[in-house]
């Protein structure tokens, strides 16, 4: 059976002072996945977040969210959390939650007994009636996630979720975003930080100069690349040399090489034969780093590594 779509888009294009920022955007998210939108700083990830929300209409092209033509029609059974953040510093934690989702339609009293549940069952229940102010950088921003999701929405869009939380606050989001998937709800994040969307995502779309370059399930965008072989032999020669591809090379007395189309069994039987002596053999999938470097190029790569350098010495 075919996936029912949280959010389905064709072709859009969207243009700022004349200069393209998105260019013929084509993503098909199924609902209840968790799906990740991959690229350096300026690939036009939040316009295109913003163009599937509705806060910003397309040059060009057609989207739906959650069955509505017109995004906004959804608004109130989708949960966004935009790159640019605030609270308010005086704010209790447990008014500020429900206040964003009385935003969204939520009665204030419901709002205050799921943010005071929110704040218990993830370790903070000691900052119930702390002010925003009195709170570290990332947990006032756990806190402003809490209230992206108080609401119960059927969406959640999370613009660089992770930027700025310190690596406890980091886990406890991914434990938050997988409940939440787990639970039914659609999640979508843009990100520069692969190892966020390889540990969470299913699904991933990579934006590099406005424009996609890759679509699809993780585990396709790893199979662009072979598994790698790792070999290291008690006899550094003899006749089982031949027998290994012609790509392989030594590095520090350990052969390396793609895994040959026909698998690792011939090769094994020919080093059992030549009597090389195995001490260790490995077979490493590509991991998505490897993957994305081969899918945007590694200027590419480069760009999200240096942005993510620059987030984690800010959020330092």
């Amino acid at each position: 059976m075919a996936s029912v779509l949280a959010i389905e888009a064709q072709g859009l294009f969207k243009s700022f002072d004349g200069k393209p920022a998105v260019q013929g955007i084509d993503i098909a998210i199924p609902e209840g996945s968790i799906y990740g939108i991959l690229g350096p700083n300026g690939a036009g990830k939040t316009t295109t977040l913003r163009m599937l929300l509705g806060i910003i209409e397309p040059d060009g092209g057609r989207r739906a969210l959650l069955g509505h033509e017109r995004p906004l029609d959804a608004a109130r059974i989708v949960g966004y959390l935009p790159e640019e953040r605030g609270l308010y510093p005086a704010m209790a934690t447990r008014e500020a939650i429900a206040f964003m989702g009385a935003l969204r339609g939520l009665p204030l009293d419901v709002g205050r007994r799921r943010a005071e549940i929110l704040l218990r069952e993830n370790g903070l229940g000691d900052y119930v009636d702390k002010p925003i102010k009195s709170l570290s950088k990332g947990m006032a921003q756990t806190i402003q996630l809490f209230g992206t999701i108080v609401h119960k929405p059927k969406l959640v869009v999370l613009d660089e979720p992770f930027s700025g939380l310190d690596p406890i606050n980091q886990g406890r989001l991914e434990h938050l975003i997988r409940e939440e998937a787990a639970a039914g709800t659609t999640i979508i994040f843009s990100t520069h930080v692969i190892a966020h969307a390889e540990r969470l995502c299913e699904r991933i779309a990579i934006i590099v100069g406005g424009r996609i370059r890759f679509e699809g399930l993780v585990a396709e965008a790893r199979d662009r690349l072979r598994p790698q072989v790792r070999l290291r032999t008690r006899q550094a020669e003899g006749s089982w040399h031949s027998a290994l591809p012609a790509d392989a090379r030594p590095v520090e007395g350990v052969w390396e090489f793609e895994l040959p189309g026909d698998g690792i069994e011939p090769l094994l039987k020919v080093l059992i034969a030549g009597g090389a002596g195995i001490e260790e053999l490995s077979i490493e999938r590509p991991g998505l780093h490897d993957a994305f470097v081969v899918i945007a190029g590694e200027a590419a790569a480069r760009e999200m590594a240096n942005g993510a350098t620059e987030r984690a010495g800010a959020a330092a």
